[in-house]
């Protein structure tokens, strides 16, 4: 009969018992841990915005650069279409610059000749 009883109690008991957690002296125990998990937290979610403005940053400069590649070959390609023989001699016509009509005359050292 008192197996029976016994049998009973430990079917009626509760498989975890929450009035052990939960009363005074259990909680201050756990107060060092509760604030250690605290401080994970918050360093979690301070490294997530540090990550994103990270994130920001690198794409924020990608895009300058793409931007300054785009800049050089324009400017690369002005300098090609200036650097020309025909536009060149635009440029200098207005100052009164003309191309020359025959080839440059080689001048020779006249000591080097009679000896």
């Amino acid at each position: 009969m008192q197996e029976e009883i016994k049998k009973e109690k430990k079917q009626k008991e509760p498989w975890f018992d929450w009035k052990k957690w939960l009363n005074y002296q259990s909680i201050v125990k756990q107060v060092p841990f509760l604030l250690f998990l605290t401080v994970l937290a918050v360093l979690y979610i301070f490294n997530g915005h540090y990550a994103d403005n990270t994130i920001r940053a690198i794409n924020k400069t990608a895009k300058e650069v793409q931007e300054l590649k785009y800049e050089y070959i324009s400017l690369k390609g002005e300098l090609m279409l200036h650097s020309k023989p025909s536009e060149l001699v635009k440029a200098v016509e207005v100052t009164g610059l003309k191309e020359p009509d025959r080839s440059p005359v080689v001048l020779a050292d006249s000591t080097t000749i009679n000896n």
